[in-house]
């Protein structure tokens, strides 16, 4: 099986609030990239369609960023019902626990999900920031700790920052799918997020696929934009 090309490995993060910015963005980078991820925002707003819709204009997997976090029966149910869209990726809060996470497995295994992951720490949160929550340690031996858990419970991967990458695959695995966000380009602000990188560095790291969202979507040409990112981890793939 050949290696997935450098589109293949972006997903584009399709954080608007509407379902009209959601297909317009998905038209005009349909071809360039191998997933779109259609967040909470638009889901909320636009209703389970939208991932359908968004699908046939991209001509793109669809990634469905909701990250559940409840009891194990509700988590079952909301996976279960996600599948139903089309989407071939769904996540979960790893922190959710060891029996949401299987009731997660079993539901999306009943469904027929293809790829079910676990999401270990927001890239909007740091040392600082985990200072204020009943979470003791080091982001990246959190980070860790929750994969294996994950890991444990038959997930597919895990969504994870660029800087916990190298603890993960050291413990989870190469086989272990690492979903990364937080990727800004060099000389791109980090925004909200706080702990980031830039395309080549996550791809260098590990990373199987970097979700991009603004500097891409809020590029004034996101087609320039986004095959400045493909140029430059297609790179680092033939090192």
């Amino acid at each position: 099986m050949s290696a997935p090309s450098a589109s293949e490995r972006i997903c584009i993060a399709l954080d608007v609030p509407t379902r009209a910015e959601a297909v317009a963005m998905a038209k005009r980078l349909a071809g360039r990239a191998g997933w779109m991820k259609v967040g909470l925002e638009a889901f909320v707003a636009e209703g389970p369609a939208l991932v359908a819709e968004v699908a046939a204009a991209s001509r793109a997997k669809i990634f469905l960023d909701l990250k559940f976090h409840d009891i194990p029966a509700t988590v079952a149910g909301a996976v279960a019902t996600a599948a139903k869209t089309g989407a071939a990726m769904v996540n979960v809060h790893a922190s959710g626990g060891r029996a949401m996470l299987e009731a997660a497995r079993e539901a999306a295994d009943r469904a027929g999900l293809e790829r079910l992951i676990a999401v270990t720490l927001l890239t909007s949160l740091d040392a600082r920031a985990l200072a204020d929550l009943p979470m003791a340690g080091h982001p990246e031996g959190i980070a860790r700790r929750l994969a294996l858990l994950a890991k444990a419970c038959g997930l597919d991967g895990v969504v994870c920052s660029a800087t916990d990458l190298p603890a993960i695959r050291e413990a989870c695995g190469n086989a272990f799918l690492t979903v990364v966000p937080g990727i800004r380009p060099a000389g791109f602000g980090p925004q909200d997020q706080k702990r980031v990188a830039t395309p080549a560095a996550a791809f260098a790291a590990g990373a199987d696929l970097l979700v991009i969202g603004r500097p891409v979507t809020a590029a004034t040409d996101p087609e320039k934009a986004l095959d400045a990112i493909l140029t430059e981890i297609a790179a680092v793939h033939r090192a």
